[in-house]
Parts: structure tokens; sequence; C-alpha cells
């Protein structure tokens, strides 16, 4: 192994080491008296999102693999989380990082990306990310970091301190100490795989339920077992959904999939803010909505346990977006009716 494989390594493994795991925090729900909820919070990251885990492991993936070198241009397709961490990791390996992303994309978010010095390619429709992407690494001899296609397999899902295995070992003092569900949404659907995998590795008494956004053909491939399915239009919540059925996303490790209406989403999203005086992102509301859904369940049932799901991004993100009004209403629609189920099944205070 070369020098510079070594120190990347070394690099990249004591960032890990400087960062003390996220929070998992229990919502202070009252009506709720035998199910706890806990959400782990993934936006205290250096880069503030879960996609910092996915990065990390992507990168030592390629170095592992043989795949990038001193001076390996990294291209990826994202205009999101994932660009952001992995331009934060390349710049820390001294490697050049290139996101491709549509011209529609935020501003916001091409200047976190520039901030840690990437730079973006800028392409008309999100649908010629892939090519677009694989073209640039072709002709820069760079190599295409493919988070769609790698997320499930860059990640250790036996251990190692993955997400997993985070979860389970901070809920152990609690009073339901082993997790009935744990909730996930999907983007590439390497955390979800990531999930279910440990629950069985471990054999582990815990359900797995991916909740899933309008405009996403997950849900619809999880059911029919079709994974050629695709559709013409992106999903509305960022982060999470995709129009075809990527290589990462693992049905076969999934207990049930939750369909969840994007206006409630934003209603969950906005609704946590209000429990906790804290902003998140909206794939946050997406997995917080499924989380409700079935902690209803449980207490109608007379059932007792613990539901467990992610903080995925600071909603500071979205303040020009999702946390807009005008924007919501023009690009999402009226949450307000789900706003006010929130309300009910939650016996919350907030207005």
């Amino acid at each position: 192994m070369d020098s510079w494989t070594k120190e990347a390594i070394k690099k990249i493994n004591a960032d890990a080491h400087r960062s003390a795991d996220t929070h998992l925090f229990k919502l202070p729900l009252s009506c709720f008296e035998n199910v706890h909820i806990y959400l782990k919070d993934e936006s205290t990251h250096p880069t503030g999102s879960l996609k910092h885990r996915l990065a990390r492991s992507l990168f030592l993936y390629a170095i592992c693999n043989g795949k990038v070198k001193e001076g390996t241009a990294i291209i990826e397709a994202s205009s999101g989380s994932t660009a952001v961490s992995e331009a934060y990791f390349a710049r820390m390996i001294g490697l050049p990082f290139i996101a491709v992303m549509p011209k529609s994309t935020a501003q916001s978010k091409i200047d976190q990306i520039k901030f840690y010095g990437g730079q973006c390619h800028f392409v008309d429709a999100a649908y010629q990310m892939h090519d677009e992407a694989l073209k640039l690494a072709k002709e820069l001899n760079g190599y295409f970091m493919d988070q769609f296609k790698y997320a499930e397999r860059a990640t250790d899902w036996r251990g190692n301190n993955n997400i997993a295995e985070s979860i389970f070992k901070q809920m152990e003092c609690e009073q339901y100490a082993i997790p009935k569900v744990v909730v996930m949404s999907a983007g590439t659907g390497g955390t979800s795989a990531t999930l279910g995998r440990f629950i069985r590795y471990k054999g582990l008494d815990t359900k797995l339920v991916v909740v899933d956004p309008e405009n996403s053909v997950f849900y619809q491939s999880y059911v029919t077992g079709d994974r050629s399915l695709t559709s013409d239009t992106s999903s509305r919540i960022e982060g999470i959904g995709r129009p075809k059925v990527e290589h990462s996303f693992q049905p076969d490790v999934i207990d049930e999939m939750i369909k969840v209406p994007d206006t409630a989403s934003i209603a969950a999203m906005r609704w946590l803010h209000g429990i906790i005086g804290r902003k998140a992102g909206p794939s946050t509301g997406a997995n917080l909505w499924g989380v409700l859904q079935i902690a209803q369940q449980m207490q109608d049932q007379g059932e007792s346990g613990s539901i467990v799901s992610l903080m995925c991004d600071s909603g500071e993100r979205y303040l020009d977006t999702y946390y807009n009004d005008e924007w919501v209403n023009k690009h999402i629609g009226d949450f307000s009716e789900d706003f006010n189920k929130l309300k009910t099944i939650s016996c919350s205070n907030i207005t």
C-alpha cells in the first residue's frame, strides 16, 4: 500500500474518532404513555446530516478497493447532503471534487459544496445527472462515487459503529431497550439495508418499517416485487424517494413500507419544531409521520414498546423552501389538514 493511501485512510478514520456519537433523544409525548418514541439526531455530524456517515464509508470503500488514489478526481451525482459531505472528505484528503446537479439547485446548497472546496457541474434536469457524472469521470480519468449503487455495500452492516449498532447500544438503558420498530426513509436505500441486515444478524425482535414519499417507486416495487419500475417525476421531499429502483434498495430486509403524502411530511416536520424547538428537514418529517401512525396503532391495540427513527438533517438548510409557506403552497400544497391530525394524535399543545 502506498503512503498516500495509508495517510488518506488514517485521516478519514481520525475524523470518525474525533466525533462523539450522535445523540438519541426521546420525544416528550404525554399521550403515548407506554409507547416511547426516539429520534437519533444525525444533524450534529460535521457536515450536518446522516450523509456524513455514507460519505465516509464511500471514500473508504473506494480507496480500499484501489479505485481512488492520489490526485483522483471524485465525481458524484448529487445536489444535496451527499455532495456536501463528500466535498468535506475530498478536501480532507486533498482530492478534487465535482458535484453534478441540476441548474435549478438552490444557491444555499451550491454554497455549502463550494465552502468545502467542491465544484458544481450543472445539467438541465435531474434525470441527466447519472450519465453526465459517468461521462465526466471518464473525461477526467476520475472516479464516480455513485452513492445509489454503492451505499448498501460500502457500510459494514455487522457492526464497526454503524448507525444500527449505535442505535441499539444507546437504547440499552431505556425501559423498552429493544425497539419494537425502527422507521427509516429511503434515498439510496443504504441506511435501511444496514438497519435490516443488522437486525437479522443480531437476531433482534425488531421490525424495520421504511416510509416512502410521493413520486417514488420504492413502495410500489416493494409491493409488487418489480425492480424495473420507473417514474417520470422526481420526489418533492429532498433526500428521499427515487424515480427508479436503485441498486442499494434491498426490499428483502424490510418488514413493511408506508406511503407518506408529501403534505404529511411537511406537517410532521413543522410539528416537530413545535415539540423540540429545533428545525429538521423534510425527510425527518416523513420518518416521523410513519412513526406516529405506528405509535397510534400500538396504543389502540394496547401494546407497549419503543420506536426509533432518525432526524436526518437540520431544517436550517430549508429555510427558503420547506419552511417558507409561500414556497410550500406552490410546490407541495396545503398541509394544514395533516398538521391538525398530528395535534390530535400527539395531544400536543402547539399551534
